[in-house]
């Protein structure tokens, strides 16, 4: 069913976008000056945005010497971010592009439902969807290229619902060079198309899906990869467990369903563009990597639009009479209410602690300007990303070791331990001295040592 022309200010879908950008930006930006951003995953974006920015591969030191990204995760759309990193070399530059992509992606949400249901509801379905914990929860974790995903599901699905197939096929089909599950996406948009009526169109965007994808995960991914493998297909191999309780079970699996589906009071549910949510649920509640299955980190973002075009899609085949305006403000209350109450992090925001200057953050970044640009440093996860824009960076304490030996190191003090054990990181600033290193600055907040052996500041790797 088309939806119904409804006279609105085409006006209104932008400055929402606007603000909800520089909420995503500010958030994103003040967490990274106050040095909660991380080697994984922001530093590993950085070094392969980097590494297009010079006209190179995208190789990421941090995940060890010469790695290219892509035998890691299929996302040649990053390659579009070189030009701009190319002209603002930093971490941040990442963060804004993210912020951007997420809140453009806000336009076609609130353009279709100001014509489904009017502009006063529009603006507040386009407030619930950029509210929404799913894309709160992708800008509260570094940089990730589903950013990328959102925007173009987000115009593509819009298409879909008003009937603009062609459209539908162009927004979807670069879904393909975002991540190498998000075939499976395409291929379900495409069964869409032909359910609609659009046979040829949909049959063309399932085979190019379908093709695309068994060529990234089958030839292109091992290829790069340096032990020739695609590195995911152990957490989804078949490990003899019932497939209906692997699926289904635990029930934080279920809890993610509602958390995705309460928001729009489960009207989504009654939209066939739902189906194309189903890849990527599956292949997280399949995995048996357990932090896929919850509510955190980016896993979600690209379920967001999704969720939100199916919700609308439904409200306009029933009508845009009372129920469904007062369906589009529920979902905007229950989005602000869950921002406001929950530990959400717009929230933050809101603080006046937020602003305030982290003396500690500051003194750290001060010291480790000690360290010369264009120098090779192993820096935990948590320095890693302060340093990745003028320095080739390792990670410690997997670096230094005996064939690899930057001329720094930089930890945390007390050590930073979420990506290594303590008693691990203990041991690894304990060797050090062994490794021939002595501490070149120690302040409260970080510790730098330096090579006994470099008299000279050092130079970039070849």
């Amino acid at each position: 069913m088309p939806t119904t022309p409804v006279r609105s200010s085409s006006a209104a879908p932008y400055p929402l976008a606007g603000a909800l950008f520089l909420a995503y930006a500010c958030w994103s930006v003040h967490r990274h000056l106050r040095l909660e951003t991380s080697a994984y995953d922001l530093g590993i974006f950085e070094q392969a945005v980097r590494g297009y920015a010079h006209l190179g591969a995208p190789e990421v030191t941090i995940k060890a010497p010469g790695f290219n990204l892509l035998g890691d995760h299929f996302h040649p759309i990053l390659a579009v971010l070189g030009p701009l990193y190319r002209l603002f070399p930093s971490p941040i530059t990442l963060l804004v592009a993210q912020a951007a992509l997420i809140a453009v992606s806000s336009i076609p949400i609130t353009r279709l439902a100001t014509r489904v249901v009017g502009p006063g509801a529009g603006v507040s379905a386009g407030l619930a969807y950029g509210m929404s914990w799913g894309l709160q929860s992708a800008v509260d974790f570094d940089f990730h290229e589903v950013a990328f995903a959102v925007p173009l599901l987000a115009f593509g699905l819009t298409a879909l619902a008003e009937r603009r197939f062609l459209a539908a096929a162009t927004w979807t089909l670069p879904l393909i060079a975002v991540k190498e599950d998000l075939p499976a996406t395409v291929a379900v948009i495409g069964l869409l198309l032909a359910l609609r009526g659009r046979r040829r169109l949909g049959a063309a965007t399932i085979l190019i899906a379908i093709c695309s994808g068994l060529v990234i995960v089958g030839a292109i991914l091992p290829a790069l990869n340096p032990a020739h493998i695609y590195p995911y297909a152990a957490s989804a191999a078949h490990d003899g467990q019932d497939p209906l309780n692997r699926m289904f079970l635990p029930a934080v699996k279920t809890h993610t369903l509602l958390w995705l589906l309460a928001p729009t009071l489960f009207l989504a549910l009654r939209s066939p563009l739902l189906l194309a949510a189903v890849p990527t649920l599956a292949w997280r509640f399949w995995s048996t990597n357990p932090l896929y299955w919850n509510t955190g980190f980016q896993y979600s973002a690209v379920l967001i639009p999704i969720v939100f075009v199916a919700f609308l899609d439904a409200l306009n085949a029933t009508g845009n009479g009372r129920p469904a305006r007062a369906a589009v403000h529920t979902a905007c209350v229950i989005a602000v209410a869950a921002t406001l109450l929950a530990p959400l992090p717009l929230r933050g925001l809101l603080s006046p602690g937020t602003w305030a200057t982290d003396t500690d953050a500051r003194r750290i970044r001060l010291t480790l300007a000690h360290i010369p640009d264009n120098a090779r440093v192993a820096a935990d996860n948590r320095l890693a990303p302060q340093l990745t824009a003028r320095c080739t960076v390792y990670f410690f304490p997997t670096y230094p070791r005996s064939d690899i030996r930057p001329e720094w190191v930089a930890v945390s003090n007390p050590p930073e331990t979420t990506m290594a054990a303590p008693v691990t990181m203990a041991a690894a600033i304990d060797h050090l001295p062994a490794q021939g290193y002595q501490v070149a600055l120690r302040t409260s907040g970080v510790i730098i040592f330096r090579r006994s052996d470099v008299d000279q500041p050092a130079t970039r790797a070849e």
